[in-house]
């Protein structure tokens, strides 16, 4: 995550929030109360209706069907403006649970908040797909120790892990293969892992 959330209060002006959006180049802002506890986030798309809806008469009920958007282009402060409440993620969760978040709520970054609820950071799309720059080497470290050691141990002294390109692909010969499946998924839950292929027994298994 990023630490460093410029944030607003529920009382932030409409102009005030579109000047620190183009100061900081964000999107969307978080916005806290009391002690910086998070309460919803303001985004662009909460912005817009005001410019949408500029030219609508009240008086033509035709052009006033989506109230919601009309609501947010009379709206002046934080707290008018805001989606709440915020969709949020705690700071110890993992990768792929920010991502399944993001991909539920169809959001472009989470505030990152500690188990009281204040911002603790942001977490984006794009510092989610950093995990993709690990170096193959690291990730064929932490391979070896956590899958292949902790499933196998000494019974599979010929069991090779090699990383590519973020492929993982182990190949030997295994007494028992039995335990393939499982290897497998836990070697894809490895950070900055994208598909991993396996050469056993001769046999080879691609696990998708």
């Amino acid at each position: 995550m990023t630490e460093t959330v410029v944030s607003v209060g529920q009382e932030a002006p409409f102009k005030d929030i579109v000047a620190l959006m183009a100061q900081w180049q964000v999107s969307a802002l978080p916005v806290t109360e009391g002690e910086g506890r998070v309460v919803g986030v303001v985004s662009e798309a909460d912005l817009l209706p005001k410019e949408e809806f500029r030219d609508v008469e009240p008086s033509r009920p035709e052009q006033l069907r989506r109230l919601g958007d009309m609501a947010k282009a009379a709206a002046l402060t934080a707290a008018e403006l805001m989606t709440s409440p915020a969709v949020t993620v705690q700071a110890d969760a993992t990768l792929a649970q920010a991502a399944r978040e993001m991909a539920q709520h169809h959001v472009k970054r989470l505030p990152v908040v500690d188990p009281w609820g204040r911002l603790a950071g942001i977490v984006s799309r794009a510092d989610l797909l950093k995990v993709f720059l690990r170096p193959d080497a690291e990730i064929a470290e932490e391979v070896c120790r956590e899958v292949v050691a902790y499933l196998f141990g000494d019974d599979a002294p010929g069991l090779r892990v090699e990383v590519a390109g973020g492929v993982v692909t182990l190949t030997g010969r295994l007494a028992d293969t039995t335990l393939v499946p499982v290897a497998a998924r836990l070697a894809r839950a490895v950070e900055g892992v994208v598909d991993v292929q396996w050469d056993v027994s001769g046999q080879t298994l691609v696990n998708r």
